[in-house]
């Protein structure tokens, strides 16, 4: 498939609207600092299939009074690139108070936490947490989503048992419905049988009119 076509990809705002977004590279509160190349619109996109196994997490999450909140889906290859820019330049640590306090900039391709290929841009992964309807506010994980430490490991042994369930809840219902985790991230989550495992795509993030079969 063409990197540059978004036919078979949809947009959770239009599909999924029982599911939260909280787009945070289409802002200045990332890692970097600034928008990233490629986010034209705070949306979240991602290949139908995923849509429709992120629609039975979000069901299930509903019936035990959670909803779903997206950070990050479809990452087209150009963000991607612009992380490696940035990772390069060692002097611009505008961030690392937010993100990376215990972690030296130049350190950030050997420990694995900027690479210049990222599975977001197959459109199959996304990056997620919980909101609790009954407290209206994000579920607390023990760690806020694109920090660079161990405590974003999600069998991190150095939080509250609460804080660990929570993350082992998500864990469940998305492992549960088709989906595969990676220890490092407890948000980051890929359908096991995504449909392009082999294209990197790079058409740029806007709201699209697909609709869900």
């Amino acid at each position: 498939m063409d990197a540059m076509n978004s036919a078979g990809f949809v947009s959770a705002a239009r599909v999924l609207p029982d599911i939260m977004t909280d787009i945070r590279y289409y802002t200045s509160f990332n890692f970097v600092g600034e928008r990233i190349d490629g986010y034209e619109a705070p949306c979240a996109l991602m290949t139908k299939e995923t849509a429709r196994a992120l629609r039975e997490v979000s069901c299930l999450a509903m019936e035990r009074g959670y909803r779903l909140k997206l950070f990050d889906a479809y990452r087209p290859k150009r963000a991607v690139q612009h992380f490696v820019r940035w990772a390069e330049n060692v002097a611009d640590v505008r961030m690392k108070p937010y993100f990376y306090p215990q972690v030296d900039k130049s350190r950030l391709f050997q420990e694995g936490y900027i690479a210049s290929r990222s599975n977001h841009s197959r459109g199959s992964t996304v990056d997620l947490t919980l909101f609790d309807m009954r407290t209206g506010q994000d579920v607390d994980m023990g760690g806020p989503f694109d920090f660079f430490g161990d405590l974003s490991h999600a069998d991190c042994q150095g939080i509250t048992d609460t804080q660990w369930n929570s993350r082992m809840l998500l864990r469940d219902w998305m492992m549960d419905n088709g989906f595969k985790g990676i220890n490092s991230e407890w948000w980051h989550f890929t359908l096991k049988s995504e449909p392009y495992p082999d294209t990197y795509f790079d058409f740029p993030v806007t709201d699209l009119e697909a609709i869900l079969d």
